[in-house]
């Protein structure tokens, strides 16, 4: 999940465009979703997904029109989704008028009309299923960001770096304290998971000797050096590690970020 911070700082941006009941219950449905795809309620993300959307459109309504569905009334996207691709490109972006309502409606389709049942492949689709409706979720959220934050481009791009950056249901976050909740992880694959759920900040030397487990800390700096020099798994930048593109396949390949 993105931290309290980030979702604060997005929902004050977005409240300067956007009723402030609409928006709520945007970031809820949006909280929800994540929280339940990390703890494995993959009904339950393609639910709240819906409820996202619901909230999405009515954005997108009132971006274009000045005026929204009431919240409890009954949306008509088939009617919406082409006034919105109607609507003149000179006053509105394409993400507005094509990008975020197609998006929107991938995640309608897959709550609504996606057979329950397993395939015959062996794959669960809900699994599948809610990888794509959080994953889209992450998308539409970032434009909005993008499209509406009163903020430089830097500080915009910060947002949704932190916004769509892979995260591991494996970690919980106790106030900036991460936990690895799979204590037989080897050492180096503990610092691999960790930098993960980092993504572009890292972790400086002294963060990491504080996440791990006290068996670890004495070798740390070998650990450390195997991953960045024999692997290169991750990289150095003088103050801080930050897991490279290899160390991600690692984590993804050996599926370090599942709970077990």
């Amino acid at each position: 999940m993105i931290s309290s911070d980030s979702i604060n700082s997005i929902k004050s941006g977005l409240l300067r465009s956007f009723p402030a009941r609409v928006v709520e219950e945007l970031l809820e449905a949006y909280g929800a979703a994540k929280r339940s795809y990390y703890l494995g309620g993959l009904r339950l993300a393609e639910v709240e997904g819906g409820r996202f959307c619901e909230a999405a459109f009515r954005m997108l309504e009132h971006k274009t029109t000045g005026k929204h569905t009431p919240l409890g009334k009954q949306l008509k996207t088939d009617k919406l989704i082409p006034q919105l691709a109607q609507m003149p490109g000179s006053l509105n972006t394409e993400s507005i008028r094509l990008h975020i309502p197609r998006a929107l409606r991938v995640i309608y389709d897959i709550r609504n009309k996606r057979d329950a049942a397993h395939l015959a492949d062996g794959i669960d689709p809900n699994l599948q299923d809610a990888i794509l409706v959080t994953s889209i979720l992450d998308w539409i959220l970032a434009e909005f960001v993008r499209l509406e934050h009163n903020v430089s481009a830097e500080t915009a791009q910060q947002i949704i770096e932190k916004l769509v950056t892979r995260k591991a249901p494996a970690i919980e976050d106790f106030s900036g304290f991460l936990k690895v909740l799979n204590p037989n992880l080897s050492a180096g694959d503990y610092i691999l998971l960790l930098l993960y759920q980092r993504g572009k900040e890292g972790a400086s030397y002294k963060e990491l000797s504080a996440w791990i487990r006290p068996k670890m800390r004495p070798n740390l700096q070998r650990t450390l050096g195997r991953l960045n020099d024999n692997y290169a798994h991750i990289h150095f930048d003088g103050s801080r590690y930050l897991l490279s593109a290899t160390g991600i396949q690692e984590v993804e390949r050996k599926k370090l970020y599942e709970v077990r």
